[in-house]
């Protein structure tokens, strides 16, 4: 999985936690194929919060092996080990928390998007709270003089308390972690999964059509030297080619005749057929696109006359796309292409960028993947077919393509893709880069590096960012920081 689709899983799962949807935040949790050590711990924690202690503490474990540094891990799993009544694992843990403090007073995570500060001296008052409920209380009154050591004003009146129960050999309150509080993905890569509009809205500078507000559609007129301060209003506006129209819905061609449009697009409508299909020109390109995805949208007239507003987008699902019929569709002459025969099949496949492939309908799962793999040039084997977005139901070479092809409509079906670095169960040749520059990480989730480090490459987010192993740390690093090196003879 990569760190894109790890980062928008882990969002929303905090995002279910936070309008406390628990079963639904495990769920999405337990989704993520190759989780961090902060999505390890926030598991454990609503495990925890489930009482289920067992799963609990293979969270924790998971959270640790990952990171061996995350003192409020060996804090959570010290608890998770005192409610199983382990208090000697108990002990051990709260001392391996207490050592990752490194003689620090505190720990604040908020820099790591965890709202929690770990206090030394609370640590310390766990530890004495296991050695006493092993009857060390001796042990447990060294470690509650030691927390004052390492005190803070508001916590003060909890170790004097337990220090008192302790002289009269009582047991005191364990302090635990809040059970609400997670790790939360860092905002401002969240911030980067929505789409953003770096254009903006077109403004008119200068124009001799009077009112003229809007840009786009016609060009500028000519300016005529020392003329008249008001130019006289042009009696005829060039005619625009095609009538305008609104993209309502997005529209993924399936033909090389066929054009690619997104809601909020205007094209222009050359000619419509009779088969509900319509010839457009949009961006100096010229295709088809199904005329129930349009909506007539501006009537630009002559003269001074307003222009009409744009139609306003829909938000309920597309229509069903009308089906290409030879002859009826419009466009140049010989351009047309028919819809699949009808023992064919359009397979629509959701990958990081959308393609189609038509197979005979009813195809074998081997007739589907070597399609597949040939389109995207890869091992069959390091593909990974769904019938759902988050890839629960897979389709693979136990699958009843019976059922696959039922859920086909009017030929066409979408199926999801991802990839794995695999190939006939041997690892295909791993991607290595060396650090041109050192790069200090400036937020949790980036990769520390060194100017000559080794880094293998894992994924490419952006066309700016990488995302790369190196020293046993995992993260995101800028491309232009690294270059390829050959790694014969390793």
């Amino acid at each position: 999985m990569s760190f894109v689709d790890t980062l928008r899983q882990w969002d929303e799962a905090v995002t279910c936690a936070d309008r406390q949807d628990w079963p639904e935040a495990l769920s999405i949790f337990l989704s993520i194929q190759e989780p961090n050590s902060k999505i390890c711990f926030d598991i454990g924690c609503l495990h925890l919060r489930n009482q289920d202690l067992d799963a609990a503490e293979k969270a924790f474990d998971c959270s640790i092996r990952k990171d061996e540094h995350l003192a409020v891990a060996f804090f959570q799993r010290g608890i998770t080990f005192y409610k199983q009544k382990r208090y000697e694992e108990s002990s051990a843990d709260f001392q391996r928390a207490f050592k990752a403090l490194r003689n620090n007073q505190l720990i604040d995570y908020k820099a790591l998007g965890l709202r929690y500060i770990l206090y030394a001296c609370e640590v310390l008052h766990n530890i004495a709270l296991a050695e006493a409920q092993l009857g060390n209380w001796e042990n447990a009154q060294k470690n509650l003089a030691k927390a004052l050591d390492y005190k803070t004003e508001a916590k003060l009146s909890v170790i004097d308390r337990a220090l008192q129960a302790t002289l009269k050999r009582k047991l005191f309150k364990l302090v635990e972690f809040p059970s609400k509080t997670l790790f939360k993905p860092n905002k401002h890569y969240v911030a980067e999964l929505e789409k953003k509009d770096y254009l903006g809205k077109a403004k008119v500078v200068a124009s001799v059509v009077p009112q003229d507000e809007f840009s786009g559609f016609a060009p500028l007129q000519p300016q005529v030297e020392d003329g008249p301060a008001a130019p006289k209003e042009p009696e005829v506006l060039r005619a625009l080619e095609g009538e305008a129209h609104t993209v309502l819905f997005e529209f993924v061609p399936e033909t090389s005749d066929e054009l690619a449009v997104v809601p909020g697009n205007i094209v222009f409508v050359l000619q419509k057929g009779t088969d509900n299909w319509a010839y457009v020109v949009f961006n100096e390109r010229k295709g088809l696109v199904p005329y129930n995805y349009l909506e007539p949208t501006l009537d630009i007239s002559l003269g001074s006359k307003k222009i009409k507003g744009v139609a306003r987008l829909h938000s309920r699902d597309p229509p069903r796309i009308p089906e290409r019929i030879q002859g009826l569709s419009p466009g140049r002459s010989g351009n047309t292409q028919q819809q699949p025969e009808d023992n064919s099949c359009f397979v629509k496949i959701r990958f990081t960028f959308n393609f189609a492939v038509s197979v005979p309908s009813g195809s074998s799962y081997v007739v589907l993947i070597e399609k597949i793999s040939k389109k995207l040039n890869l091992n069959s084997t390091a593909i990974t077919l769904s019938s759902d977005s988050r890839g629960k139901n897979l389709i693979d070479n136990n699958t009843e393509m019976e059922d696959v092809w039922s859920r086909a409509e009017d030929g066409r079906i979408i199926l999801w893709c991802t990839t794995k670095e695999q190939s006939d169960g041997k690892p295909q040749k791993e991607v290595y880069l060396v650090a041109l520059h050192s790069y200090n990480s400036s937020n949790p989730e980036d990769l520390s590096l060194q100017e000559g480090d080794k880094i293998k490459l894992l994924s490419k987010v952006n066309q700016d960012w990488l995302e790369g192993q190196c020293n046993g740390n995992t993260g995101i690093f800028p491309a232009s920081f690294a270059a390829e090196v050959p790694m014969d003879g390793q």
